[in-house]
């Protein structure tokens, strides 16, 4: 098959990285790539969220299936122009897409389904959020309704601090994402990820894991894309991974599908999980970044032959055949992220890494340019490593972490910790 992959990121990186090493794949082409991506495939320059472009290169370039993997285009209906066309897609209908793009609706789908989640109220206008916060106190939740690249989230622990959230909101400091906001009840657990796939009908469970959102260190400081993760994640045992399927997942394809709006792809749910029950935090309608990477590294080749069944409706007969092991990938971050940070700082002794089934350096956010590694983003790297244990996972991340030479970058030393302890 002929394969291309749109995104520009350290999940972009990994997806091409456990493709490539699929018989399948003849020809893999990534838009619009990055530094690392360019060393295992061609990447094309390509506007992917529109849906005609992304077409039209397809048929240009003799394209059997296209893996979207950030969430705009999903959003801007890149999928349903493939369809139309004729071309192999894995990935969710703009319709369908909305589990990301509007918390609200998903909120009206979990009432709908009777999925477990949060108490909530939407909001359109700031005095009437604030007064909703005021009757329901501190701790709480105010996320912006529409796609924020993962940071339109504020956990408020005191009131002044949701308040000024949703000013900022209100305030446009998240775009058009902050035109409406969802304020919830602050969820007490242990947070984990289920990815699972579906087929319009069929649904797989193919791993969890677990995300470090915030910056610092002991799961501190400000929310940030993700600075790390691992998997599997122990919180999510088998039991409560087949309650979750059962309680959450099937409920919500199943109302989706009655509204006209099956579901196709990968659906991320984020799971906040407390005395064996799990509940609802977000969904995401594409794989979390960096838990796409932890998860490419245990799946290895068998990802392509998923994904396609997926795509072709074939979920009931595929299966996952899972490794007894870990994997733990660390990001390198530039310094001021997730605020403002400096592009163009050179990265040293990549070249000097391991590269093979236990040890990859996915890029995330980097650029070629007079024959160095040039940093071009807030999380620049994705230093991802397997092993027999987390641990052993854990000791090969961050020796290979030790060994890359970039002043300007940061990480978080403590990846793994709940595991860990």
């Amino acid at each position: 098959m002929n394969i291309l992959i749109l995104g520009s990121g350290g999940r972009e990186h990994a997806l091409a990285w456990a493709v490539m090493q699929n018989p399948k794949c003849d020809k893999l082409i990534v838009a619009p790539g990055n530094a690392g991506i360019a060393q295992i495939a061609d990447c094309a320059s390509l506007d992917i969220e529109q849906g005609g472009a992304v077409v039209t290169f397809a048929e240009e370039n003799a394209i059997d299936f296209v893996i979207i993997g950030p969430e705009a285009p999903l959003a801007a209906g890149v999928a349903d122009r493939l369809r139309e066309a004729g071309i192999l897609v894995f990935g969710p209908s703009e319709a369908a897409a909305r589990l990301e793009a509007s918390k609200s609706f998903t909120k009206e789908i979990c009432d709908a389904a009777k999925a477990p989640t949060a108490a909530y109220g939407h909001f359109t206008d700031a005095d009437d959020a604030k007064d909703y916060v005021r009757q329901q106190g501190a701790p709480i939740v105010v996320k912006a309704d529409g796609l924020a690249a993962g940071k339109g989230v504020i956990v408020a622990m005191d009131e002044a601090t949701a308040l000024e959230a949703i000013d900022d909101m209100f305030g446009g400091s998240f775009g058009g994402a902050g035109a409406e906001v969802v304020i919830e009840e602050f969820m007490e657990g242990e947070e984990a990820s289920l990815f699972v796939l579906v087929d319009g009908e069929e649904v797989l469970s193919i791993g969890t894991a677990q995300d470090h959102k915030r910056v610092g260190e002991g799961d501190t400081g400000l929310n940030t894309g993700g600075m790390g993760a691992y998997s599997p994640a122990p919180v999510l045992s088998a039991e409560i991974e087949a309650r979750a399927m059962e309680e959450i997942i099937k409920p919500t394809m199943a109302e989706m599908a009655k509204r006209g709006a099956p579901y196709q792809g990968v659906l991320y749910a984020g799971l906040m999980i407390k005395d064996g029950q799990p509940r609802l935090v977000e969904y995401n309608v594409r794989f979390g970044d960096p838990e796409c990477q932890v998860l490419m590294m245990r799946l290895g080749a068998q990802a392509l032959d998923l994904m396609h069944a997926a795509a072709e409706g074939r979920l009931g007969e595929a299966q996952v055949n899972w490794g007894d092991d870990h994997a733990i990938t660390v990001v390198m971050a530039a310094k001021g992220y997730p605020g403002s940070y400096q592009k163009g700082t050179e990265i040293q002794g990549l070249e000097a890494l391991p590269e093979d089934s236990s040890n990859m350096v996915f890029h995330a956010g980097t650029k070629a340019e007079g024959g160095k590694i040039l940093a071009n983003g807030g999380r620049v790297l994705n230093v991802t490593a397997r092993g027999e244990t987390l641990a052993e996972a854990h000791e090969r991340a961050y020796a290979m972490v030790e060994r890359i030479d970039w002043a300007d970058g940061f990480f978080r030393r403590d990846i793994g910790w709940r595991a860990l302890k």
